[in-house]
């Protein structure tokens, strides 16, 4: 096992170097400064679509623009937000923050140009059902001799997209937050969380055979409350430290330029360690939210394209910001010896009333990892199906739950080499598909925002010849 773990980590290493970073951030980059920076200048037209103004029951698609944020959501805002950043600290220090923010900042420009492209390419599986995701992008998109590159995609989608990290820190919050302190699971660590394991393969179960709509539904009406509720917590967590807020601040800023905290001063490696995390809290260019975009109910391209850029500023400007400024207020990420959601249950617990901290986190733990649990599964499927047959698509999920079980066992070090080294191979046919296809999106941009400014001058000209009436 640890001959595994080792050659996990060396994989994961010699993925994430210079060529992926610069290929992610670089490109995240020119697709901001490409459009115009379209990403906050339409914001509001952005929030109109996904609060359905402009939905249409008859078009193509499985779920609404809502549904489709939601479980896009729920796949990034969990784990990767509450344990993520605290592992990110942990390993890089407080200024990995800053290197998410700017990942988060160029995401969202990246993340409009991979899902319209979704929605703008969509295929149909073996079974004539209309799917959309990279591996569709660059089939129907670059054309039939950029197959091998959408086999690539899903064969790294199959692994990357496991459930092992989320059920690793479930598994780990439970029973170090909510056991260990009750006299419960001292003794026996691995057949206590063998069983943990089995109870979540259940759970998991219940909803992900029943398929994308039964997870849009779930995610759709969990996410929401959970986000408030989780953010509700650290705004109390930061005005009980109010007077450390900007010191934190600073420290971030301070080390994501010096790195003197950790990594020798290597700066570059505090990059590459924020563009880790936040493509694991945002999957900004890695091609798993573009496959749940892709099931939206539009036949309009840019629209959703702009309700998925809204993905990377709540998943990681404002959840993993209120994430890392908790940690760091509180001064756990110096004084705690846990890592992950241990640590993150450290600040709660230190912070919050009556000691219920740690019961509040755990509360949002289990949304946000069952959440992340459900979404995870559609993923995995879409590229099983692309590679063998829609008809066995449901053969994944038996394989999807079995791993749950080698997440809650295994140890995080494995766990997330594996995950950050499946991401970096899905990163590369995605974001080498969008740059080459960009000129498309924008020129279909220009198109929609030329008849959207018509439509609204039509309806001025009505409301005119209203009045004069």
């Amino acid at each position: 096992m640890k001959a595994l773990e080792e050659f996990l980590v060396a994989f994961s290493n010699a993925a994430w170097g210079l060529p992926l970073l610069l290929l992610l951030m670089g490109g995240g980059f020119y697709f901001m400064f490409y459009s115009g920076f379209l990403p906050f200048r339409y914001l509001g037209h952005a929030i109109n679509v996904l609060r359905g103004k402009y939905d249409d029951p008859d078009d193509p698609g499985d779920i609404n623009h809502f549904e489709a944020l939601s479980s896009a959501l729920a796949a990034t805002v969990g784990m990767g937000n509450i344990s993520g950043v605290a592992v990110a600290i942990a390993t890089g220090g407080p200024g990995v923050l800053f290197w998410m923010w700017v990942s988060a900042f160029v995401g969202m420009a990246t993340k409009f140009f991979t899902c319209t492209l979704a929605i703008m390419y969509r295929g149909r599986d073996s079974k004539g059902h209309i799917e959309g995701g990279p591996m569709y992008v660059i089939r129907e998109g670059l054309g039939k001799k950029w197959k091998p590159l959408a086999v690539f995609f899903s064969l790294a989608g199959l692994f990357g997209t496991l459930p092992i990290f989320q059920a690793n820190q479930l598994t780990q919050v439970i029973r170090e937050v909510v056991l260990m302190p009750n006299g419960i699971a001292t003794e026996n660590p691995f057949y206590w969380n063998l069983g943990i394991g089995l109870t979540l393969v259940a759970v998991t179960s219940l909803v992900i055979f029943g398929g994308i709509k039964r997870i849009g539904h779930v995610a759709g009406k969990m996410v929401p409350s959970m986000v408030l509720l989780y953010m509700a917590a650290v705004f109390y967590i930061m005005f009980a430290h109010i007077d450390m807020v900007p010191d934190a601040f600073a420290m971030i800023f301070e080390d994501a330029f010096s790195a003197r905290a950790v990594l020798g001063g290597a700066v570059g490696a505090i990059i590459i360690a924020g563009a880790r995390r936040a493509a694991f809290s945002n999957e900004a260019g890695i091609g798993t939210a573009a496959m749940m975009h892709g099931a939206a109910k539009t036949d309009e391209p840019i629209r959703e394209g702009l309700v998925a850029m809204l993905g990377p500023f709540i998943d990681t400007l404002v959840v993993c910001t209120l994430t890392g400024l908790a940690i760091i207020v509180t001064g756990t990420w110096q004084t705690s010896d846990g890592n992950g959601v241990t640590m993150t249950a450290s600040a709660f617990g230190s912070s919050l009333p009556g000691g219920i901290g740690s019961y509040v986190l755990v509360l949002c733990v289990l949304i946000f990892a069952f959440t992340s649990l459900f979404s995870y599964s559609y993923y995995g499927t879409k590229c099983f199906s692309f590679l063998f047959g829609a008809k066995y698509k449901h053969l994944y999920n038996y394989f999807y739950v079995t791993t749950i079980v080698f997440g809650a066992t295994a140890t995080i070090t494995a766990v997330i080499a594996l995950i950050d080294g499946m991401y970096a191979m899905m990163a590369i046919p995605t974001m080498v598909s969008a740059l080459i296809l960009s000129p498309r999106v924008m020129a279909a941009a220009r198109e929609y925002f030329k008849r959207m400014r018509e439509f609204k001058a039509e309806l001025q000209e009505r409301e005119v010849k209203e009045v004069k009436r």
